[in-house]
């Protein structure tokens, strides 16, 4: 009869506190695919384990979770020489049940910037700097989980941080970027908003767009001008901005696009004094990508 009633406890509690692990596993995994798969390994493990002597059985709940989540990061890192082309489409996209506006809106809800970032940790800073930051949970309970010590993972959260502030903060406080952050947020919603005539007013009219060959993909470089006709391809080539968002780019303010928290797109722009763009860049080639300092916006 007690192990009838602490399965029943178990049950009512998981499903209570589900869309907190699914929040904890969404941050860790970047994919809610793989972070409802991580709740499914979750629950068998804690019902295989049982829950006698546990006393936080919320806190007990969330350490199953992320030490799956751990394992699952650890395996993918190992298979990170996996070509991005080599997974084409949207992200979960072959998995019966798909919901590609509610992948998006969670994205959107946690940043696509901090998803990208957090896609660049290894597995053991990208655990401590969730649960820690995102969660609030002590560096003694992270370190129980990593077996390591309350001051190492410290300084695994530290080093988290550091990347995904980078070290632009200061200077995002200035005037000019700030006008800037402006435009492209403006850029951003007319884009998602599918509204031609709102972007057409926030180009130059002899405004500028270079891509490179990987962006369509093209045998070579694109280059578009004028207003109209930049504003035209730009709704054409990124739909209503699924999986894009605001980040620090190299400092500037942009737009990058990451499905599953994998980066796949930069967009980078020039903006005039009066606060019209008179350049876009639209960057796709991975040795350009990886060489650009992304970072979260404050």
């Amino acid at each position: 009869m007690r192990a009838t009633d602490d399965g029943a406890a178990l049950t009512e509690r998981f499903e209570q506190d589900r869309p907190h692990l699914r929040a904890v596993a969404y941050r860790m995994l970047g994919s809610l695919a793989e972070a409802d798969d991580a709740l499914q390994e979750a629950w068998l493990r804690a019902n295989e384990a049982g829950v006698a002597g546990v006393e936080n059985l919320g806190g007990w709940l969330t350490t199953v979770v992320s030490r799956v989540c751990l394992n699952m990061l650890r395996s993918r890192d190992r298979r990170r020489e996996d070509p991005l082309d080599a997974r084409p489409g949207e992200p979960g996209s072959w998995r019966p049940g798909y919901d590609p506006e509610e992948e998006a809106v969670t994205a959107d809800s946690v940043g696509v910037a901090l998803l990208v970032v957090l896609d660049t940790l290894a597995p053991a800073e990208r655990l401590a700097f969730v649960l820690h930051d995102l969660f609030a949970v002590p560096f003694d309970d992270i370190a129980t989980l990593l077996e390591r010590t309350p001051t190492a993972v410290r300084q695994l959260a530290s080093r988290a941080r550091r990347r995904v502030r980078g070290g632009t903060a200061p200077a995002a406080a200035s005037p000019d970027l700030l006008r800037r952050r402006r435009v492209v947020e403006a850029f951003l919603a007319a884009t998602r908003g599918g509204d031609l005539e709102a972007l057409v007013g926030l180009l130059h009219p002899d405004v500028v767009l270079h891509a490179d060959r990987l962006v369509v993909p093209t045998p070579e470089p694109i280059t578009v001008s004028g207003g109209r006709t930049v504003a035209q391809g730009a709704l054409a080539a990124m739909g209503r901005a699924r999986f894009t968002g605001l980040a620090l780019v190299d400092g500037a303010f942009a737009l990058a696009m990451a499905p599953q928290g994998r980066l796949r797109l930069v967009l980078t722009f020039a903006v005039a004094d009066d606060g019209l763009i008179t350049g876009i860049e639209v960057v796709a080639e991975p040795d350009r990508l990886a060489a650009m300092e992304l970072t979260v916006p404050a």
